[in-house]
C-alpha cells in the first residue's frame, strides 16, 4: 500500500499480542517493516514474541505488559500511544468473551468484558487519532466480530460489545475522512485461537469447517487494508452483502429517525 511505504521503519502498537489474532498482527506487521509495540497481560509470552520478531525481521519489539481491564493498565497503554513519536499503526485486537446465559454471568466477568471490548477500544482509538493527528497520517485497526451483526442467546453482552466496535469504527471512518488517517474494522467469524477456551465455551458447538486460521485471517485483513476495504469480513465472498446491510441501516434512519412524527399504529382507538 502507498501509505505503507511512507510508514516504513515506524511502529505498530498491537493489543492482545500474546496470542491469537493479536500475535498474528504483530508478526505480519513486523514482516511489513513495522517495529511492534506488544501489549498484553502475559509478559513472558510478549518477551518470547519480541525475541522471535527480532530474529526473523531484525526489528526491535517493545514489550508493554498491561491488563486493559485495569484502569491503571489502560492508562499506561493510552499514555504510550499518546507519547509515541513514530506510531504508524494501532491495532485493537484484545477482546474477551464472557459467553453464556446472562443470568449465569459473573458481574466481574461482565465488567471485564465491557472494560476491554468497549472502554479500552474507545480510549485507545481516541489516543491513536490524537497521535496520528500530529503526524498527519496513521492507521487504526479495530477487531470486532461477525457477532456484531447477530445477537444469539448466550452471546448478549459479547455481541453487543462487538456491535459497538463496528458502529464506533464506522462513525470514526466518517470523522477522519480527508485527514490522512484510516480506520479499518475487521469482523472475524470463528478463529482457531485460545478465545473459546478462555471464554469457557466448547468450540465443538461450532461446525469445525467454519473455523479459519488466525494467520490466514490477519493476512486477508491486511490485504483488505491494501485494497481500502475498511469494513472487512475476510470470510465473506460477496461484499455487496455489507453494502446492503449498511444501506438498510441508513434507510431505517431516514424512514424513522428523521421523520419527527409518531406512527399512526400507536394511535389510541
Amino acid at each position: 500500500m502507498a501509505q505503507e511505504q511512507a510508514d516504513r521503519a515506524r511502529a505498530a502498537l498491537i493489543t492482545g499480542a500474546s496470542s491469537g489474532i493479536g500475535r498474528c498482527y504483530a508478526e505480519q506487521l513486523a514482516r511489513r517493516g513495522y517495529a511492534p509495540v506488544l501489549v498484553a497481560r502475559r509478559a513472558d509470552r510478549l518477551d518470547a514474541l519480541a525475541e522471535s520478531v527480532r530474529r526473523e525481521t531484525g526489528l526491535e519489539a517493545t514489550v508493554l505488559a498491561a491488563d486493559l481491564a485495569d484502569p491503571d493498565g489502560l492508562a499506561r497503554v493510552e499514555r504510550a500511544v499518546l507519547d509515541h513519536d513514530s506510531l504508524a499503526v494501532v491495532v485493537n485486537a484484545a477482546g474477551l468473551g464472557a459467553l453464556g446465559p446472562l443470568r449465569e454471568a459473573a458481574p466481574a466477568d461482565l465488567d471485564h468484558l465491557v472494560a476491554v471490548n468497549v472502554l479500552a477500544l474507545t480510549r485507545l482509538s481516541r489516543a491513536a487519532l490524537l497521535a496520528f493527528d500530529r503526524q498527519g497520517s496513521g492507521t487504526l485497526i479495530n477487531v470486532s466480530s461477525i457477532g456484531a451483526f447477530h445477537a444469539p442467546p448466550g452471546g448478549t453482552a459479547y455481541a453487543a460489545s462487538k456491535a459497538y466496535g463496528l458502529h464506533f469504527s464506522r462513525a470514526l471512518q466518517r470523522e477522519v475522512e480527508g485527514s490522512g488517517i484510516r480506520v479499518q474494522v475487521v469482523l472475524p467469524g470463528p478463529v482457531r485461537t485460545e478465545f473459546f477456551e478462555a471464554s469457557g465455551v466448547d468450540s465443538s458447538l461450532f461446525p469445525q469447517e467454519s473455523f479459519v486460521d488466525a494467520g490466514d485471517l490477519v493476512r486477508a485483513a491486511l490485504v483488505g487494508l491494501d485494497m481500502s476495504e475498511l469494513v472487512c469480513v475476510p470470510t465473506l465472498p460477496d461484499t455487496t452483502v455489507l453494502e446492503d446491510e449498511a444501506a438498510r441501516g441508513q434507510a431505517l434512519r431516514n424512514a424513522a429517525g428523521l421523520r419527527g412524527v409518531i406512527s399512526d399504529r400507536y394511535a389510541r382507538p
